[in-house]
């Protein structure tokens, strides 16, 4: 009961950073409020790989902010550096949660008599 209410949080921190990158890319509240009219059509592979992408580039970008700030880069500061690594920890974490519900689902599905 205790991983459900954690694995809740975490995907509503997702849907949070999901709104914010949207609303800073300029998607119109009608194209996030109906997703059914959006005509660009993606497989879950290209959805898992955008995810892992995604990932990948906001530790990228935690790990150049840090480097940054320890080389004394004075347009960085602390709280930035600390957000970007917080961030970077989230989406990772989420990542895994849906790795292992992936292998657990597929775990399941194996397990099914034909």
């Amino acid at each position: 009961m205790v991983e459900r209410a954690d694995i809740n949080s975490v995907l509503m921190q997702m849907r949070s950073i999901q709104s914010q990158v949207q609303e800073g890319a300029g998607i119109s509240p009608v194209a996030q409020a109906q997703p059914e009219l959006r005509t660009d059509r993606t497989g879950f592979g290209d959805l898992l790989k955008n995810a892992v992408d995604s990932v990948n580039e906001t530790q990228a970008t935690a790990k150049n902010l840090a480097t940054a700030y320890e080389k004394g880069d004075t347009t960085v500061d602390l709280p930035q550096v600390m957000i970007a690594a917080q961030k970077a920890s989230v989406s990772f974490e989420a990542l895994t949660q849906v790795r292992n519900r992936l292998v657990t689902a597929y775990e399941d599905i194996s397990k099914m008599p034909i």
